[in-house]
């Protein structure tokens, strides 16, 4: 089947010839020869390292060169083999994409200069400061936005959607921060599950049970007080235990989704995550380093307080329960080049404040002890936030209540970040985590960069679920850039009473493996039709699966991958997602194309 797509490529590729304007190059994806793709698309385990560089007035700079950074893996020195300086990262211009034509190629999602997402948390946020973040970002954009900058904003509520696609336009930004309401907390009202038996034990008489239930002392007013208060703890305990498992979930799978939708644009990306808390932290949970190797990777923090982070804590807990995914999750940040930076919308707090975490735990009677462990899960939850911005390359911002300036900060330094390429002396890729560390030959400087990765190769990850991952991919607005492609689509009254799709596949994006006769491919495309409520009505998948000559795959290498589709159309079909899978490492490219366009 595809050898017959590829012997009609020169008569087909006219239907994309005004993607860029020229004969098509759009398949030939031609990165600045200083600046290789993300890590979690190239096979030789190149790790890249984004490092910002700032004086002792926490201006960035500039200048520096390669022979100025030293590099090291777990206390081992490493080679730079790859550097960019800021500003070495060149813009490709490319032309507005027509009407019917779609693509989640790097120059039709945003320059590589600056990479900026707003992220707006309403699952570990509180209404009221959702609200206040909300008119924080409406005066940022209204008095300190600055023209050349280039921004998106998602929003987190049961899922990662995106509010707005990247765009430099003040006003477009505004619009959609106008339109968004702040969520209830869903979650906190959320069905709890079957609670367990609450009441005491039954009483042991001479070594033996009772048939019947004899409780250990009587049901007095006093003692059923006491036993209505024993329910209680066990009912906030369940129900804070199940709202806190979901928040770790949602959380999760929206790291994972930005992490999928921005590895494939090229240089770092910065993501300031508007939130009250968040429900795990990523230090390694990983035995193999040592406290003083972790007091080194978060400085400023004692060893008691190290101890208390490695385990015994909510959000510690919920690192060992979720370990593998986390690991997972953390892999795919690194390698996606991005830095989280969260944003504390509380404000200037005092501990005493309420907040999501509240459910998390039995919270006593005296008020004395109420205040107490405010104030300690206060510090947990801002803790949580230095290390998340540690272990990606951000920085945390809290107790500030200009919060719009805390997003000029980021946003100032953005775009003026160093990126220094190795190839690990440790060739052994087993899944430990690895400590990162820069320094730098001149004095006085300030160094930020992530503190470390997980060696997962997740392109060959045994316990990776493509069809769960594709799934997840195709019901998200927001693009997956992982296998970067443009596709046509052909309303029925144009193709013969179908829906038609023209795939065009960058082969630069997809692998292929040596196999006798050429290059094996394997390669999978998805489309799917989609209601207004979300509902998905239809689908339809072809497979790409065979060896190419060496004549036809140096043609798909600088051309592209070229096949089409077919689909009945749907009534009530409002949305069009499509889908592509390298099948060999699971990586996926998504586009949503909204029928209402048609």
């Amino acid at each position: 089947m595809l050898g017959n797509f590829v012997r009609q490529l020169p008569a087909l590729l006219g239907l994309f010839a005004m993607l860029a304007g020229q004969n098509l190059v759009l398949a030939q994806q031609t990165s600045d020869a200083q600046v290789p793709p993300p890590t979690i698309r190239v096979t030789t385990h190149l790790v890249l390292v984004d490092a910002v560089v700032t004086d002792k007035e926490g201006k960035p700079v500039t200048d520096l060169k390669a022979q100025d950074f030293k590099i090291e893996e777990n206390g081992k020195s490493q080679k730079i083999a790859v550097f960019s300086a800021p500003g070495e990262r060149t813009a490709r211009s490319a032309a507005p994409l027509p009407p019917g034509i779609y693509s989640n190629r790097p120059e039709y999602r945003t320059p590589p200069q600056s990479v900026s997402v707003i992220l707006l948390d309403a699952v570990n946020t509180s209404f009221k400061d959702q609200a206040y973040a909300r008119s924080q970002m409406l005066k940022y954009l209204k008095q300190q936005f600055q023209p050349n900058q280039r921004m998106a904003i998602f929003t987190l509520t049961d899922s990662l959607r995106e509010l707005q696609d990247f765009t430099s336009d003040p006003h477009i930004l505004q619009a959609a921060l106008e339109k968004y309401t702040p969520q209830e907390q869903k979650l906190a009202k959320a069905a709890n599950p079957d609670l367990p038996n609450t009441m005491p034990p039954p009483q042991v008489l001479s070594g033996k049970a009772e048939a019947s239930v004899v409780y250990s002392f009587p049901l007095t007013p006093a003692n059923s007080t006491i036993m209505a208060s024993y329910g209680l703890q066990q009912f906030q305990n369940a129900q804070g235990s199940y709202v806190h498992d979901r928040r770790v979930e949602i959380t999760l799978n929206a790291m994972d989704t930005l992490a999928r939708a921005l590895a494939g644009l090229p240089g770092p990306k910065s993501v300031m995550w508007l939130t009250g808390s968040f429900p795990f932290t990523l230090i390694p949970q990983n035995r193999n380093v040592s406290g003083e190797e972790l007091a080194d990777v978060l400085p400023g923090m004692d060893q008691e307080r190290l101890g208390a982070r490695a385990a015994g804590t909510v959000a510690a807990t919920e690192r060992q329960s979720y370990s593998s995914e986390i690991q997972q999750t953390s892999a795919r940040l690194a390698s996606a080049q991005v830095a989280i930076y969260p944003v504390d919308v509380r404000g200037l707090a005092s501990g005493m404040e309420a907040s999501m975490d509240d459910l998390a735990s039995f919270q006593p009677l005296n008020p004395s002890d109420v205040a107490q462990a405010r104030a300690a899960q206060l510090s947990d939850t801002q803790g949580t936030m230095r290390e998340i911005a540690r272990e990606t390359g951000g920085q945390a911002f809290i107790n500030q209540n200009e919060i719009k300036d805390s997003v000029a900060l980021v946003l100032q330094s953005t775009g003026s970040s160093y990126t220094l390429g190795y190839y690990p002396s440790d060739r052994k890729w087993d899944g430990k985590y690895r400590r990162i560390s820069l320094k730098l030959d001149r004095d006085k400087l300030s160094l930020r960069h992530r503190t470390g990765y997980f060696a997962i190769d997740l392109s060959q990850f045994k316990g990776r679920d493509s069809d769960r991952v594709l799934a997840a991919a195709l019901v998200q607005s927001v693009p997956a850039t992982l296998v970067a492609f443009s596709a046509r689509v052909k309303p029925p009254a144009e193709n013969k009473g179908k829906l038609g799709v023209d795939f065009l596949v960058d082969a630069n994006t997809f692998s292929a493996e040596d196999a006798k006769g050429g290059k094996k491919i394997d390669v999978s495309f998805y489309a799917a039709l989609f209601s207004s409520s979300g509902k998905m009505l239809k689908n339809a998948s072809m497979r790409a699966n065979q060896t190419l000559g060496a004549d036809d795959y140096q043609q798909v290498m600088q051309r592209g991958m070229l096949l089409h589709m077919d689909l009945d159309p749907q009534k009530d079909a409002k949305d069009l997602r499509l889908g592509v899978r390298d099948n060999r490492t699971g990586y996926v490219g998504t586009i949503d194309a909204p029928l209402g366009t048609q």
